[in-house]
């Protein structure tokens, strides 16, 4: 009987916490909110202030949260993520894996600086991560992605290199392949499309040429995957606005 009542307790909860992205989802005002603060913020480089385990970790932290969420949903043996910076967002996957007991990440990235090296490599999540030099792209990077990639693991993929339309149309592609049903890619700063026109005037990407526009491109010809609008929709302020794609079938 006090089994029946948690669980009866456990599904109105949940019922209560959809009704309330549900509404979320219909508030323009603070839609509109979550947009300007990116705006707002990114004169502070207010993505640049965080750290994982005390490295670096480009992200606003509601994604982070949203990438916890999915990495325990999912319990992934493979993640794979293009772009990986001071390497703090591969410390925080492998650390998620390390207390899920499984799994490891390979990260890739076309220069990978000495000092972001030797930080990651001698970092104790380390024994989770593998690390790929080489534009994400390439034949020779995707022939060892492959060779990584097991027959059966479920994988899951994060896109955050250049932000270009044409090159993360190509990740998409390319690494779309590897995840596994009910596993999700997920492409990193679609927000740049919902940045004033001349926000990124000293950048090779902007509004019309951006992950974004690459991900709706994607999607045209692809219905393997869909939008889970339920995540931004709860989060309100993320760089991956359309970003975060389910794999259905």
């Amino acid at each position: 009987m006090y089994n029946q009542i948690v669980m009866e307790e456990l599904k109105e909860f949940e019922r209560k916490k959809l009704n309330n992205i549900e509404n979320l989802s219909k508030d323009i005002v603070l839609k509109k909110a979550g947009i300007d603060f990116l705006k707002n913020t990114s004169k502070y480089n207010y993505t640049y202030n965080f750290t994982w385990m005390g490295v670096p970790i480009i992200q606003v932290p509601q994604d982070m949260i949203a990438m916890q969420e999915i990495i325990w949903e999912v319990k992934p043996d493979l993640i794979i993520e293009t772009g990986i910076a001071h390497g703090g967002s591969l410390i925080f996957y492998a650390s998620l894996l390390e207390m899920i007991g499984k799994g490891e990440i390979v990260g890739i990235d076309i220069d990978i600086r000495d000092h972001n090296r030797e930080v990651i490599e001698n970092h104790p999540m380390f024994k989770r991560i593998k690390l790929i030099e080489g534009p994400s792209t390439s034949e020779n990077v995707l022939n060892q992605v492959e060779n990584i990639v097991e027959k059966n693991q479920k994988v899951l993929v994060s896109l955050d290199s250049d932000h270009t339309h044409d090159h993360v149309l190509k990740e998409l592609v390319s690494y779309s392949k590897f995840v596994s049903q009910n596993s999700y890619v997920v492409v990193f700063d679609t927000a740049i499309e919902d940045m004033p026109e001349d926000f990124f005037s000293n950048k090779n990407w902007g509004k019309g040429n951006n992950p974004k526009t690459a991900v709706w491109e994607f999607l045209k010809n692809n219905d393997k995957f869909v939008i889970d609008k339920n995540i931004e929709n709860k989060l309100l302020i993320t760089v991956a606005p359309d970003g975060y794609l389910k794999r259905i079938k």
